[in-house]
């Protein structure tokens, strides 16, 4: 089901890789350019009517942000994930708030939490999840949590740290044995 869809587009969209997860949920990889033409092809003349979310992974060791869309049709029950490689330095991508308006949110989080830009998106400057956040976005890898915990809140007594084996060891076990 998703490969006829697949070889159908590949040619036209200068489609990449393409996995299927599972019967019905597939991954198209495409490039930066032909975002909009597929998914508007994809919306207007596939059934994919939904977007389910917009989501990004830092791939920091290879300077690339991968953002994935993940449409549906419902009325098939199928599922396509496209996938899209954006240079970690300066990330910026267009909006699609006009294809699917729930995309807005999406985006304003992505900005927040990843530092990617979405320029043309609706209140995507204004703060939405990290009031008055004063470091680097959280979820690049690398930020440090651990270091940001440290200089932000101070040592509470009692906090130790346990290795997860030897603690249940001595829970289960408390007398040795």
């Amino acid at each position: 089901m998703m490969q006829s869809l697949y070889d159908s587009l590949k040619d036209r969209f200068s489609l990449g890789e393409f996995t299927v997860q599972r019967d019905r949920l597939a991954f198209v990889t495409v490039p930066r350019e032909q975002l909009r033409p597929l998914l508007l092809h994809l919306r207007d003349l596939e059934g994919f009517t939904h977007l389910v979310l917009l989501t990004a992974v830092d791939w920091m060791e290879d300077n690339i942000f991968q953002l994935t869309y993940l449409l549906s049709d419902r009325a098939k029950g199928r599922d396509l994930g496209v996938r899209l490689m954006l240079p970690r330095d300066s990330a910026s991508m267009d909006s699609i708030h006009d294809i699917w308006p729930t995309a807005a949110t999406y985006q304003r989080e992505l900005r927040e939490m990843f530092g990617i830009d979405f320029p043309d998106s609706p209140r995507v400057y204004e703060e939405f999840i990290l009031e008055g956040w004063p470091d680097i976005p959280p979820y690049r890898r690398d930020f440090d949590t651990l270091e940001y915990a440290r200089e932000t809140y101070p040592e509470r007594p009692g906090r130790e740290t346990n290795d997860p084996a030897e603690f249940m060891k001595k829970k289960l076990y408390p007398d040795g044995k």
